[in-house]
């Protein structure tokens, strides 16, 4: 009897030993099921995110198409939607593909402010529906051109940016006119500065009286509907009247128009000129050389 009931046992633990491994494959089913619904959500949240579009602040120079980078170039042609500024040149929108949808965002002085706002709501509502969206700006975007604000709120919103640099125009047009910025004779010493800050602003944040006496070069951005203004506070600071003086209207264009004078006569020079915006504004004795290395076929009164 013991014989027998010890073959029953011995019998018996196949069936236990099978039961468990049922169990723990059981069990190991469970799990694989379980981490395969783990990655199936991890992939469909990852697919979400690839989907989400990407916005890329570009600039496209000071107006000369010659001017436009190759990156920019690059993302003219393949960016799914563009949303373009008052002073980049039609010869630039021109190179947008028909495929492309092209949207005009520009503002012009007196425009309401709320013309930026509209741009950030566009920049994220195509990236969201997953567009490679082209920021277009003239010059370049971090010299007054708000590249700065707009990619703070990308970042705010979790929108992927990337930033192209472009020519400014305080450079393009200093160029194009014959007259270099810095020189070891005349200046050693450049600021870039708006003529026309954010309205919204309870206090100016340009104090021209004393810019009069601490830099060689001014580069005013801008500023030509406010330069009789701005004269005379950097007279108050000190400046003479007979300090040289340029204004460049549409510079790296064809159609550019470059007046020299000095403090005291270039408001009568602007009004016989009709020298109107786009425009930019240098003041220093490296104007003197703008006859002398003018090389780019302007006009130069």
């Amino acid at each position: 009897m013991n014989g027998t009931a010890i073959k029953n046992n011995k019998n018996s633990f196949p069936n236990d030993l099978d039961k468990t491994k049922r169990l723990e494959m059981s069990k190991k089913n469970n799990s694989n099921v379980n981490d395969g619904k783990k990655e199936q959500v991890k992939n469909l949240q990852s697919k979400i995110l690839k989907k989400k579009g990407k916005v890329f602040i570009c600039g496209a120079g000071p107006g000369d198409p010659r001017l436009i980078t190759v990156r920019c170039l690059e993302l003219i042609k393949n960016s799914d939607v563009v949303l373009y500024d008052r002073l980049v040149g039609q010869e630039v929108i021109s190179q947008i593909p028909e495929k492309t949808e092209k949207i005009y965002v520009g503002r012009a002085a007196g425009d309401p402010t709320t013309n930026q706002d509209n741009t950030n709501v566009l920049m994220v509502k195509y990236a969201i529906e997953g567009k490679n969206v082209l920021r277009l700006k003239g010059g370049d975007p971090f010299i007054f051109g708000r590249g700065g604000e707009e990619a703070e709120y990308l970042l705010k919103n979790g929108i992927e940016f990337e930033i192209i640099p472009g020519i400014t125009s305080a450079i393009g047009s200093a160029i194009y006119s014959g007259i270099p910025l810095t020189h070891r004779k005349y200046s050693s010493s450049v600021v870039i500065a708006t003529g026309h800050e954010d309205p919204v602003k309870k206090r100016l944040s340009v104090n021209w009286k004393n810019l009069a006496n601490i830099v060689d070069t001014m580069v005013i951005l801008m500023g030509l509907e406010n330069l009789n203004n701005i004269l005379k506070q950097l007279e108050e600071g000190g400046l003479s009247k007979k300090t040289p003086i340029a204004i460049i209207e549409r510079g790296t264009r064809k159609e550019q128009k470059t007046i020299v004078g000095t403090v005291g006569n270039i408001t009568k020079k602007i009004e016989q000129n009709k020298v109107k915006p786009p425009a930019v504004i240098i003041i220093g004795k490296v104007v003197l050389l703008s006859k002398k290395l003018s090389w780019f076929k302007a006009n130069i009164d």
